[in-house]
């Protein structure tokens, strides 16, 4: 597996989401969960995408089962603050100093280790300074408790001043053919600035595979019935986009998962995808994407038929997006 720096922090070019390993998008299977995150050292993916927030803690728990006796095979990369949403809908943060240090504490116990490498505050805290949210995430790494900082759905004014308090190493936002509002501002800063950027859901939330073609095919408890893409007309008018993806991944010759995450992969050296999935299968699929080469025409396609306003609908509901990216 080819290798890339989110600022000073080396991992592989893939890593992997673990978010769906506990109930998301439906009911895993942990002990296929276990098997694939076994499977990611093997095939030399080694960084670890989870949150105190998936499972209220149980992803974590999962994540420390296969770090025993492995924990050097690994880099694990974990979020605080995401408390859910408030009444009116809007994301609800925590990033007071107090709760940092609490937060952290916790997390370790969880994943049975002695040190987090990769730390984000995972909702950025509107009623706190990010000044002092950072001061407290940096005495952390300090106490060596935490290697490198990270910050989530952060505009770029937060993101310059997290970075004036302490090194922000990665920048995680959701990036993928259908979700390209970072391309404005926010990959200019990570360049700028010399952070590495985390795409998390660089699938579509699984709508880039193909996988989804109706509502039906989601479950009861699928996250993804709440969210505008994939609701009504919304689903249909993007069905046609995945049809435009699979024509190319056929010119191409790999899958459209594959295909949409090299085009990831191609926006920059700095840039990370983090696929989330709990099966052997779909993770060594993914893993085959770095080492594919886009063909400028295909690359030139992609662009256009996915351009910045071609997705149908917001990628959360409104009440929620507007609470991102502050």
């Amino acid at each position: 597996m080819k290798r890339r720096k989110l600022g000073e922090l080396e991992v592989a070019a893939i890593g992997l989401g673990c978010a769906t390993m506990t109930p998301f998008y439906g009911e895993p299977d942990p002990a296929a969960a276990i098997a694939t995150l076994e499977r990611a050292a093997e095939l030399g993916i080694d960084m670890l995408d989870t949150s105190d927030a998936y499972g209220q803690g149980r992803n974590e728990e999962l994540i420390a089962r296969v770090l025993k006796g492995r924990r050097d095979n690994y880099v694990v990369a974990t979020k605080f603050g995401n408390m859910g949403r408030n009444p009116d809908g809007s994301a609800a943060g925590e990033g007071r100093p107090g709760y940092v240090r609490q937060a952290c504490e916790s997390s370790l116990a969880r994943l049975a280790t002695d040190v987090i490498d990769l730390y984000y505050i995972h909702r950025v805290d509107p009623k706190v300074p990010i000044e002092e949210t950072i001061g407290a995430m940096s005495d952390l790494v300090h106490a060596g408790k935490v290697r490198f900082l990270g910050i989530s759905e952060a505009g770029v004014e937060t993101i310059r001043r997290a970075h004036a308090v302490h090194p922000i190493s990665a920048v995680q936002i959701e990036y993928s053919l259908w979700s390209r509002d970072v391309e404005s501002m926010v990959l200019p800063l990570c360049r700028e600035l010399g952070i590495g950027f985390v795409a998390y859901s660089p699938l579509g939330r699984g709508f880039l595979t193909g996988t989804v073609g109706a509502p039906d095919d989601l479950g009861t408890n699928d996250a993804r019935r709440n969210m505008p893409r994939f609701t009504g007309e919304n689903l249909r008018q993007n069905l046609d986009l995945v049809a435009e993806l699979r024509r190319l991944a056929r010119a191409e010759g790999c899958t459209p998962a594959q295909l949409a995450i090299a085009w990831v992969l191609s926006r920059g050296d700095y840039i990370v995808p983090i696929p989330g999935t709990s099966h052997r299968e779909r993770l060594e699929e993914n893993a085959a994407a770095a080492d594919l080469t886009l063909s400028a025409t295909t690359l030139a396609a992609l662009g256009e038929i996915f351009r910045p306003d071609a997705a149908a609908g917001s990628r959360y509901p409104e009440a929620y997006a507007r609470t991102l990216g502050i």
